[in-house]
């Protein structure tokens, strides 16, 4: 996966980031796309007992709140940016297609 898969979003995420790091009114946006940043694609949530964490073993399944096809939700830095779908890239690994930006609830 190249860097361009995720550009539609560069211009948001580095907006975000001027603002959080509070650069002058007229802030050079190039001056934080070097700024890494985690992003974490979550396929679905469980809650369980630490008993029942414990009886798990190998080839045990948990089950997730999510459907098989559903979206899966895309944070930047633990922040919900967007939804999208499971796809295989290059050499049998997982990507994210993504289909959905989701509004940020911050003011600004």
């Amino acid at each position: 996966m190249s860097s361009t898969d995720f550009e539609p979003l560069a211009p948001a995420l580095a907006a975000d980031a001027a603002r959080d790091v509070a650069l002058s009114p007229t802030p050079d946006l190039e001056a934080v796309y070097d700024i890494p940043v985690q992003i974490t694609a979550v396929l679905g949530r469980a809650t369980m007992q630490v008993s029942q964490l414990l009886k798990l073993g190998r080839g045990a399944v948990v089950e997730l709140d999510r459907k098989l096809g559903e979206a899966v939700d895309i944070y930047v830095n633990n922040r919900l940016i967007a939804r999208g779908e499971v796809v295989m890239v290059e050499d049998n690994r997982i990507g994210i297609t993504m289909t959905e930006i989701v509004k940020s609830d911050r003011p600004g």
